[in-house]
Parts: C-alpha cells; structure tokens; sequence
C-alpha cells in the first residue's frame, strides 16, 4: 500500500504539494501508560533504523495533548514502515523510542541527552511551550535536529541559538492577525487577554498586542494565568471588571477550559477567543461545556474533518488519517496531528539527504516545503517554524463539537 509522499510542487512560498499522498491504512499501536521517563519502541529495531527520540507529555498537566501526538507518531511510523524510507541504497525504518517527561521542562532536557546517546538521528516533542523550550536548547548543544508540537516563539528564536529545531505549530503572529480579523468581524470593540503564564503566553501577549495595533478594535486589559493548579478567579475577576465585549483566552488546555468558566462565573457572557492550545477533547468536556458553547478558535483547518469526496493527496492522507485515529482510538484527533507531519519531513529529508547523519539531516529539513496532515510548512535557512499561514481556519464550539466557521 502506497503511503502518504510529499514531492516537490511549488504552488506558492509554501510549496504546497498536491501530489498523491495516498491511503494510511495502519495496523496496530505501541503499549499505553507509560510512568515518566519510560520508553516505548513502536517498529522493529535494527542497524539500519532511523531511530527517533520522543519526549512527550504523557502525565502532568500537558497529558491531554501529548497522548495526542503519540499517537500520532505511532500511526505515521507504522504507516512510513509499510514499505520502509528510501535513505541512499537502504530502506530505512523508523524505530520510536517514546519518553514520558511528566510535563517537566528539566526531565525533558535529560531525555534529550539520553536519547541522542542512545543513538537517536532526530528528536520529536514538547506539546508545552516550557518543555519544547527545554528540547530546543539541549538539542542545540547536541547537535541533533528537533522538531517541536509546542506553541512558544523562544522554540525557535533567536534562530542563531536554534539552528537544529524547527516548531510545527502556527506562529503567534499568524494566529494573532486572524483572531484579531475574527474580532472585527464580529463587532468587538473593546477586548480583553487573559494568557497562560510562561513561553506560550508570553508569545501570545505579544502577538495580540501587535495585531491589535493595527486594528479597530482596543485591548482594555491584559492579565496572565497564575500556574496549572491554581484557582483562575482573580484573574478572572480582574478582566471582566474591565467589562470587555469579548475575552481571549492564550494557552493550553487543560487551562482554557478552566478559565472560561472562571470568566463566566465572573459575570462574563460575551465570546471567548481560543488560540490553538485550547483545541482538545480536554475544553470540550462535560465540566467545561457550558461555559465554552459558542467559543471560536483559530486552529490549522485540518480539524474541518473528513470529508466524503478529496481533491488533493493532501486532504486524502488528512481524511485517511482521521479514520485511521478514530478506527482506533474512538475519536476524531482534536489537537492537529503535529507529530505525524514531524515523521513524514524528518522521512522527506534522511531521502534527499541520502543519510542519517544529524548535520546533513538539519540542513535538508531547513529546504523543506511541503503539504502535511496538519497543514502546510515552508521551512527555510532562516525560517525553522512553524506552519504556513492560509493553514490557519476559524472553529466555533457548537453542541459541544468544533464546527468551522470562516
């Protein structure tokens, strides 16, 4: 069976391609539950393998989306495997060596010098902007590419200080300018940011405060989250004292969820604006349904679902990964699949690099542009993160489900 392959159509700076990506029809997953710090190999090891280290939050507060991207990364390889990677006169298979770093920045960083050690080609992970963080450096000082799940501008910048990680997520600046588009477009004049403390809000803070800039619309009030674990109310109190027409909400679930109805136990009933970290089964959840119905979120457009009919190789690996994931897992992936478009890149450059070496590795991931699951990439020299923007849609929280809205 033919596997999802990304060559080389430039249709614009992005390079979409739109070539035939093919069917994922995938066989079973690797082992669950794992304790932090224990590992997991989802291939059969060999010499030849392109073995890939992943440090993932499958405990602590970033659980609800990093079981997400193991999964991924699970299906992909077992996909990428079924008739193996062209590296030179070899086919390679990708071997997994998966770590739970329980959500812990430091623990993270050890992983990425164990799992280098142990001879991984390329590292994959951190869904939280502090661990992502902690991956970017450690893998820096190791001289091994790195290809980040989380939202934070520190992934990648200074590019001076990140030459060997790339971040898959939607830059800040890009999810800031379509939010503040959605904001205009429905009328809001006066808005408040409530963002999670951290890399990921800090980008966020940022971000927004720049596209408002340019904007009709006025920030009244910004205030950031106090830790994963604490009460969100004073915080909320604050904002809605500022009696804003609409609220933005920057972080990760399970935080977003937890601070919408913080805001409307405070007496907030306008929208909330959700940037992609809050887009999990987590927000959704029966504790948090009431507060969130009617919430919009910027997100990659591949959360728009399967559709019957498929135009492009593209939308038939997004369509047949969806099923893949639901047939297995009983649900429909929320969170963008990050993890199986950090495979099929890492896959594209160990073929045009004819090799596994992690220099030559790096500098062939920097020339990659391509079409994935979760969206588009154009990855340059001075460019390592993350996804293209027309990548980017508007979701709207209706019966409890994301619906695309724009």
């Amino acid at each position: 069976m033919a596997t999802p392959a990304f060559d080389c159509t430039v249709l614009t700076r992005r390079g979409i391609l739109t070539a035939a990506a093919g069917s994922l029809l995938l066989a079973g997953c690797g082992p669950q539950g794992q304790r932090p710090g224990e590992g997991a190999t989802s291939s059969s090891p060999g010499d030849q393998d392109m073995v890939v280290g992943a440090s993932l939050e499958l405990s602590g507060r970033g659980a609800a989306l990093g079981l997400v991207q193991r999964r991924a990364l699970e299906i992909m390889a077992e996909s990428l495997n079924r008739s193996g990677i062209p590296v030179g006169n070899l086919h390679r298979s990708i071997r997994l060596e998966i770590r739970d770093n329980g959500s812990d920045p430091r623990l993270a960083a050890r992983h990425a010098a164990d799992l280098t050690q142990a001879g991984s080609h390329a590292l994959v992970g951190g869904v939280l902007g502090e661990t992502a963080v902690a991956l970017a450096s450690a893998a820096e000082q190791l001289k091994t590419p790195f290809l980040a799940l989380g939202h934070a501008d520190r992934i990648v910048l200074p590019l001076a200080d990140r030459t060997f990680s790339f971040k898959l997520t939607p830059d800040s600046a890009d999810v800031a300018r379509r939010m503040v588009d959605l904001l205009e477009s429905q009328r809001i004049r006066r808005v408040a940011l409530l963002a999670a403390d951290g890399p990921h809000g800090d980008s966020g803070v940022r971000a927004v405060r720049e596209a408002l800039g340019a904007s009709t619309v006025d920030l009244v009030r910004t205030l950031r989250l106090p830790d994963t674990g604490r009460s969100f109310r004073a915080a909320a109190e604050r904002v809605t004292a500022g009696d804003p027409d609409g609220v933005v909400v920057w972080g990760a679930a399970p935080d977003s969820g937890e601070a919408a109805r913080a805001l409307r136990r405070a007496g907030h009933h306008g929208p909330l604006f959700f940037d992609p970290g809050a887009v999990v089964d987590d927000t959704l959840s029966r504790a948090n349904a009431k507060a969130v119905e009617g919430a919009y979120a910027v997100h990659p457009a591949c959360l728009g679902g399967s559709a019957l009919t498929a135009t492009s190789g593209a939308q038939v690996a997004r369509r047949d990964f969806d099923y893949r994931y639901t047939q297995r897992h009983g649900t429909s992936v929320g969170f963008a699949p990050y993890a199986a478009d950090a495979l099929h890149l890492l896959a594209a450059a160990a073929r045009e690099a004819t090799s596994l070496d992690r220099g030559r590795l790096r500098a062939f991931l920097q020339t990659q542009m391509v079409e994935g699951i979760a969206g588009g990439y154009a990855f340059t020299p001075d460019h390592h993160g993350g996804m293209e923007a027309d990548s980017l849609g508007v979701y709207r929280v209706s019966q409890s489900s994301w619906t695309r809205y724009a």
